[in-house]
C-alpha cells in the first residue's frame, strides 16, 4: 500500500502533467488533506486552496451547499459531499476538487450512519470543459484519528486513480 506521501507525489505528477490545479473541501478531516498536500515542496504549482467547512453553516457559506439539502439528507451524505466538491471547484476555479464529510467519532454516530461513515466526492473538469462528479460512502474502523487518516489517504488515492483514467 502506498504511503500518504507517495500518493501525494503521484497526484502532484499527474496534476503537473495536465497543467491542472486542485482544491479540497474538508469537514471531518479538519485540514489533514490540505496538510498532506502542502507537505510536498512545490505544492503551490498544483494545489490552489482548501476549505475546512466543519459546520453546516460553513458548508453553506463557503461552498454554496444548499441549507435545504443539508436539512433533508444530512451533512454526512453523498449529495452534500457532491455539493461540497462542486462548490470548492467553482470557488477555486480548478479542474479537480475533492470533498470529505463524515463521522469520525467517538460520538455522533447513529444506526443509519455509524461512527466511521465517511462520504467523499470528486469533481473533475477535463480540458474540454466536461465536468463529472463522483461520490462514494466508506465505513472505516478505529479511533477518531485512525478514521480521519484513512479518509485522507482514501480520497487522495482515489483522485489519483480517477485522474489517471
Amino acid at each position: 500500500m502506498m504511503t500518504s506521501m507517495d500518493t501525494v507525489k503521484t497526484l502532484a505528477e499527474i496534476l503537473r502533467a495536465k497543467h491542472w490545479q486542485m482544491a479540497a473541501a474538508e469537514s471531518c478531516t479538519g485540514g489533514l488533506v490540505c496538510a498532506a498536500l502542502t507537505e510536498l515542496p512545490g505544492s503551490s504549482d498544483w494545489f490552489e486552496r482548501g476549505f475546512i467547512t466543519y459546520s453546516n453553516e460553513a458548508k453553506a457559506d463557503s461552498l454554496g451547499v444548499p441549507v435545504e439539502l443539508i436539512e433533508s439528507v444530512g451533512a454526512v451524505s453523498e449529495q452534500v459531499a457532491q455539493a461540497m466538491a462542486k462548490g470548492a471547484q467553482l470557488n477555486a476555479g480548478v479542474n479537480a476538487a475533492i470533498s470529505i464529510t463524515g463521522i469520525a467519532g467517538p460520538s455522533g454516530g447513529s444506526a443509519e450512519k455509524p461512527v466511521g461513515t465517511v462520504c467523499f466526492a470528486w469533481a473533475i473538469q477535463n480540458d474540454a470543459g466536461e465536468n463529472r462528479v463522483l461520490s462514494k460512502t466508506m465505513h472505516f474502523v478505529g479511533d477518531r484519528q485512525a478514521i480521519r487518516e484513512q479518509a485522507c489517504q482514501y480520497v487522495l488515492s482515489e483522485l489519483a486513480k480517477l485522474l489517471e483514467d
